[in-house]
């Protein structure tokens, strides 16, 4: 998902739970489902079709392109009018880490090495105008994000797909990707430059939205896309600002099993400040009670005023989303090119002040792997360096003596500025504070967000020591490891993920390999394994695993939240 609160390059997938919160209520463990306890909005009633879902976010629906989103990204709301070849299990839980059919009649079916993917579209798919869906309009979908004036996409297509590398799109000559082919209107195939066997998870990518050729804009299509899903757009205010959907009348719901699409009308408002959109979301009047956010978070002062108030707590749900929070080391920097200065810091990370400084445990569960608690994403549990929950000052010592420092260090910790409780001030301090304790000194180096991408993001002159966040654009193990610690993906000339400038051959070589199972459900554990085993050289610092918090207006029901996004799903939603 491309959102200033995910990094461009991963996306977004997630695991969750959803549970009846109260203000200080600790988060479900890792396979709670959720069932114990009903969900905000599911006691009133079946859900009706009928009546305005508004939708209040901070972050405005920008760039309302299939070429230009990333899966689902802003929270769901591209998948009302944006149906691509496969999508999530729109279920509650572990369920819905699941991906689905979507367009396609299956998930995809690959040759022997999973070097080529075939689809079959469902027969009776039409465009909001009544027209068909065909397998060439997926193609061109799929062939216009590569144009240059349509980027910040999901880039794996080009990675993936023979002469991805090198094409520039349809618009200048014309010409098509050789690599996707339809033999009939049904039909399309993609041939890959490698074995990929998360390939049905891309699928569910808005690139691989239907766009018909000759109602195609350019960079204007965001103003009116053609709608293949429930809703069509309206209205779209101020590239995304207040964007209007009503029904598509084409959109047959016995060819879409997932989206219920229960509302008449959703209104999308944003751009509001943060503690504005909590303050309506608890107020509930008027079209506010019928009111979700699909990227605001409640705050530690706000959920403790809820854990007061029943009726505000039973309008709370829970999620988490597949993410994690991390100090990341530049080996490549003394003295953090010696392992045991990284060991040593490892232990002296006190979990607890860093928890605290993210919002308490109600918002942020201490991590000591890089994946996050989800089965989906093949997690194993590990904890190389022990240190309990508030540090372990000695062994840190002891380390930095037999690393050649017996009196400490001096080290500069890069952060960002911003108040976002992942790379914060705040978590900086907390690090420097339990640092402290063990003899090392940390200067706070504090950049505001654009300058601190970049300085993180670059291998030139990328910091030794700085605090950085990963997510996972689909719940599995291969988007969230490979861009981290893959040396065939570090970029020396543009924005680098892999921080630690790993090019182990080994390693490179189990990705490969993992990357060649069709069976998702064995393929998870192998990712967890390789997680353990890339945690033995300390090459980052696991602090936490963030937790979201959100409210719904008081006449939103059927509320959803799945291991797949981590916030409700809009295309479950009905209102009163």
């Amino acid at each position: 998902m491309r959102r200033s609160s995910v990094i461009s390059r991963r996306v977004a997938a997630a695991a969750v739970s959803l549970v009846l919160a109260s203000g200080a209520a600790a988060c479900a463990g890792p396979e709670d489902t959720g069932a114990k306890d009903p969900a905000p909005g599911k006691d009133s009633g079946a859900p009706r079709e009928g009546g305005t879902l508004t939708v209040l976010n901070s972050e405005p629906q920008s760039d309302f392109d299939p070429a230009r989103l990333y899966t689902s990204g802003g929270g769901n709301v591209p998948s009302l009018v944006f149906r691509t070849l496969t999508t999530r299990n729109r279920e509650a839980g572990a369920a819905g880490a699941e991906v689905v059919p979507d367009l396609a009649t299956d998930t995809g079916r690959p040759n022997k090495d999973a070097t080529e993917w075939t689809y079959t579209l469902k027969e009776g798919l039409a465009y909001e105008d009544g027209t068909p869906i065909t397998s060439a309009d997926v193609k061109y979908g799929v062939e216009r994000s590569f144009a240059a004036e349509l980027s910040g996409g999901a880039p794996y297509l080009r990675d993936w797909l023979v002469g991805g590398d090198t094409y520039q799109g349809p618009y200048k000559d014309g010409k098509g990707l050789a690599s996707v082919v339809t033999p009939d209107a049904r039909t399309i195939v993609f041939k890959l430059r490698k074995p990929e066997g998360e390939f049905p998870f891309v699928a569910t990518q808005t690139q691989f939205t239907p766009v018909p050729k000759a109602k195609d804009t350019g960079a204007k299509y965001e103003e009116h896309p053609v709608s293949s899903g429930p809703y069509k757009v309206v209205k779209n205010e101020r590239d995304g600002e207040r964007l209007i959907l009503e029904r598509n009348p084409h959109w047959d719901p016995k060819t879409d099993e997932e989206r219920k699409a229960y509302p008449d009308r959703i209104d999308v408002r944003s751009g509001l400040d943060e503690a504005v959109i909590n303050q309506r979301l608890a107020t509930s009047t008027g079209a506010d009670a019928a009111a979700v956010t699909t990227d605001t978070n409640l705050g530690p002062a706000e959920l403790a005023q809820i854990g007061s108030d029943k009726a505000l707590a039973a309008r709370v749900g829970t999620g988490h989303f597949g993410f994690v929070n991390y100090l990341a080391f530049n080996p490549k920097v003394k003295p953090f090119d010696n392992p045991k200065v990284r060991q040593a810091i490892a232990y002296a990370v006190n979990r607890t002040s860093v928890v605290n400084a993210a919002g308490g445990s109600a918002l942020a569960e201490p991590a000591t792997t890089f994946l996050p608690e989800r089965a989906a994403f093949g997690h194993t549990p590990y904890d190389h360096f022990p240190a309990g929950k508030t540090g372990d000052p000695q062994k840190a010592k002891e380390l930095l003596k037999e690393a050649g420092y017996p009196d400490g260090l001096t080290v500069t910790l890069l952060h960002s500025t911003a108040q976002n409780r992942a790379t914060s001030p705040e978590i900086a301090t907390a690090v420097q504070e339990a640092l402290g304790k063990a003899g090392i000194t940390v200067k706070l180096d504090g950049q505001e967000p654009n300058a601190f991408n970049e300085k993180r993001w670059t291998v030139k002159d990328a910091p030794g020591f700085f605090l950085s966040r990963w997510g996972a654009d689909w719940p599995a193990g291969g988007p969230f490891l490979a861009p981290i610690f893959d040396g065939r993906q570090i970029v020396t000339n543009g924005s680098n993920y892999n921080h630690a400038q790993l090019n182990d051959p080994a390693v490179n070589r189990e990705i490969d390999e993992i990357n060649k199972l069709t069976d998702l459900k064995a393929a998870a554990p192998r990712w967890g394994a390789l997680d353990k085993k890339i945690g033995e050289q300390a090459l980052d610092v696991p602090l936490f695993h963030p937790v979201y918090k959100r409210l719904v207006g008081k006449n939103v029901k059927n509320v959803v939240i799945s291991d797949w996004t981590g916030v409700l799903d809009v295309s479950q939603v009905a209102v009163k």
